[in-house]
């Protein structure tokens, strides 16, 4: 065998180059990303009725795709998504914005990388949130989120005023994800993949948590190798091949959306 000799880091930086090598990346419009990322995160157990929004950036200044409010994410389509500016004026498309996306808006203001915002309430994320305790990585597929989640220990009610913006972009710092207690979840990508794969990571974690919680104490993960699988799960390319993978599960089901 002729890696039998060769480092755990040659390996890593060699399997990075045969992904960029060996697999395309989506050719898929940033509005089919953004409806796909709807109907995975519908599936995957995010849906609360109305509640929680999906932000995009556009390529013109201070705008962005979000879905209609009045529609679930399983209604989520390329065409019926509306393009807003930052005071949720609609610039294109028919409806409304929801009126929570205003923390949004704060968000992009103060994190000019953040091009993509998922907030939602799925339901291990809202049942450990009434503990109002921490989130919790100590397990290794949820390692994406090690030290990468911020926690809001105080509820400052209905996010819909700019109050509630400050606060949320404050406390996310240079995190990718924000767990916020009595409520539910947030997390930004610099690209759409990025923000659903952790949609979907930080609901694992929340149930998972709950589960270990039930039956013990949770341990923690050694810091130094938590910390190497958070950056080799991180990168642009296996965002890209995890949301392919979720994209064509999707699709199996609904057909319509893009």
């Amino acid at each position: 065998m002729k890696t039998s000799n060769t480092t755990k880091e040659t390996l890593m930086q060699n399997a990075q180059q045969d992904m960029h090598m060996l697999i395309q990346d989506s050719l898929l419009s940033e509005r089919e990303k953004l409806a796909l990322t709807c109907r995975i995160l519908f599936d995957k157990g995010h849906d609360a009725g109305l509640a929680g929004q999906i932000t995009s950036r556009t390529a013109a200044k201070n705008t962005f795709l979000t879905q209609r409010f009045g529609l679930g994410f399983d209604e989520v389509t390329a065409e019926n998504l509306i393009e807003v500016d930052q005071d949720l004026k609609p610039l294109a498309g028919v409806g409304m914005a929801n009126p929570a996306n205003r923390f949004h808006t704060w968000i992009y203001q103060e994190h000019p990388d953040v091009n993509c915002i998922i907030h939602t309430h799925p339901t291990h994320i809202a049942a450990l949130s009434m503990l109002a305790v921490p989130l919790i990585i100590s397990q290794m597929d949820t390692c994406g989120l090690y030290n990468d989640c911020s926690f809001v220990p105080d509820w400052p009610g209905v996010p819909v005023g700019n109050e509630e913006g400050i606060l949320i972009s404050k406390a996310l710092g240079n995190n990718r994800a924000v767990f916020l207690a009595h409520h539910g979840q947030l997390v930004v990508g610099k690209n759409i993949e990025e923000a659903c794969n952790l949609a979907i990571l930080i609901e694992r974690a929340a149930k998972l948590q709950l589960l270990a919680m039930a039956a013990g104490e949770i341990k923690p993960l050694p810091q130094h190798l938590a910390q190497e699988a958070h950056d080799w799960v991180s990168t642009d390319k296996r965002n890209k091949v995890n949301f392919a993978y979720y994209a064509r599960q999707a699709l199996k089901h609904h057909t319509n959306c893009i």
